[in-house]
């Protein structure tokens, strides 16, 4: 008998809209999560990268103890669409050839019901054409705008600066398989997430 196909799911939506949240819950529910950006942050502490970015980047991106700060560096970073490409061609292919290893990996678990990837910009690197399901998470700009200062990510100024050099919110909505309502609280989103949750398991 042969194994069970792993259905692979890509999240995307807007900044700080949930995604993670929304991850979060469908590893409650038995699947394995792929968080790019926690790939990111571990190649980030390299030595040839970090020396890298800061050859590219500047001093100032560098915290007392000698790690980036990584707040900093997306400001930089988000300052001009050229400087993001410089930022991802560093940083992109290591994480993604990352990310296509632990898909082969939770392939062939037998516990894994499903594979979620979180991805910031999917849509923007390409990776929808590796799905077999996209999910838009949908959330109000104020209440997204008031998750950004409260994470201390960043100000409404930069955060419009960013999303600005992303593929328009529409657009992404368009073209996601199921959209996730993230404008209440937490029950009503693992709601949402379980009955998507249900249908891929069910149909495979």
């Amino acid at each position: 008998m042969h194994p069970r196909k792993k259905a692979i799911v890509g999240i995307t939506g807007g900044m700080c809209s949930g995604k993670t949240a929304v991850a979060k819950e469908f590893e409650r529910l038995g699947c394995n999560v792929i968080d790019a950006d926690e790939i990111a942050h571990k190649y980030l502490d390299k030595t040839s990268v970090k020396s890298t970015i800061i050859a590219d980047f500047g001093k100032e991106i560098i915290n007392p103890d000698s790690s980036i700060n990584r707040k900093k560096l997306a400001e930089i970073a988000f300052s001009t669409k050229e400087k993001i490409a410089l930022l991802n061609d560093i940083i992109h292919p290591m994480v993604m050839k990352e990310v296509e290893q632990r898909i082969e990996q939770y392939k062939n678990d037998q516990n894994t019901k499903a594979i979620i990837l979180d991805i910031p910009l999917l849509l923007e690197v390409g990776w929808e054409n590796r799905c077999d399901k996209l999910i838009f998470v949908d959330s109000n700009e104020n209440i997204r705008v008031q998750r950004a200062k409260t994470l201390d990510i960043c100000n409404k100024k930069q955060f419009k600066l960013r999303e600005k050099f992303q593929i328009s919110l529409d657009n992404k909505k368009n073209i996601a398989d199921n959209v996730i309502n993230n404008n209440s609280g937490i029950s009503e989103l693992r709601r949402q997430v379980f009955n998507i949750f249900s249908n891929i398991v069910d149909n495979g």
